[in-house]
């Protein structure tokens, strides 16, 4: 018997689509530390933000290189329905679904700790949906994703020498 895999071809994501989504996520946290420079009033905060948001922006430079490779890769048979699903699940689920939400949820931020627990978030997110995404990259771009992951949790180190800075709650 011979069992057909079926891939849907309209539900699942394209390279394009995922990178497009990395820029988007990139995008959005550059937006997020913007806004947290301009309403912190903490010397340190501005500064860490500021580091934060500069590196969000290289993040989309980066992925923005990335979209020419990304038009022509074709997913490997493994790729199926599901996986599609849940790598939209993961973007659906994200803190910042736009750079809007981002610019709010900055805002809203009462504190500068809530602030880093919103971002530190944010960052895991991030490293997530890269994580998963670095299987469905061609090769050359995967030692590409692997420095973004890499600088994505040096922004939780940040975050935490950061929390720690500011002292107690």
């Amino acid at each position: 018997m011979v069992v057909e895999r079926r891939r849907a071809v309209n539900v699942c994501l394209s390279g394009r689509e995922l990178v497009n989504i990395a820029i988007g996520i990139e995008k959005n946290g550059a937006a997020f530390y913007e806004s947290l420079t301009d309403s912190t009033r903490h010397s340190a905060a501005k500064d860490t933000y500021r580091h934060l948001a500069d590196m969000e922006r290289g993040h989309v430079t980066t992925f923005q290189r990335m979209l020419p490779s990304a038009e022509e890769h074709v997913f490997p048979e493994t790729y199926t329905e599901e996986y599609d699903l849940y790598l939209k699940g993961l973007i659906d689920s994200s803190v910042f679904t736009d750079e809007r939400v981002a610019k709010e949820a900055a805002q809203k931020a009462g504190s500068d700790f809530e602030a880093i627990r919103i971002a530190v978030t944010a960052e895991k997110e991030s490293i997530l949906f890269y994580s998963e995404m670095r299987e469905l990259v061609c090769r050359a771009d995967r030692e590409v994703l692997n420095r973004v992951i890499e600088e994505e949790r040096s922004h939780l180190r940040y975050l935490s020498e950061l929390r720690r800075n500011l002292g107690p709650k």
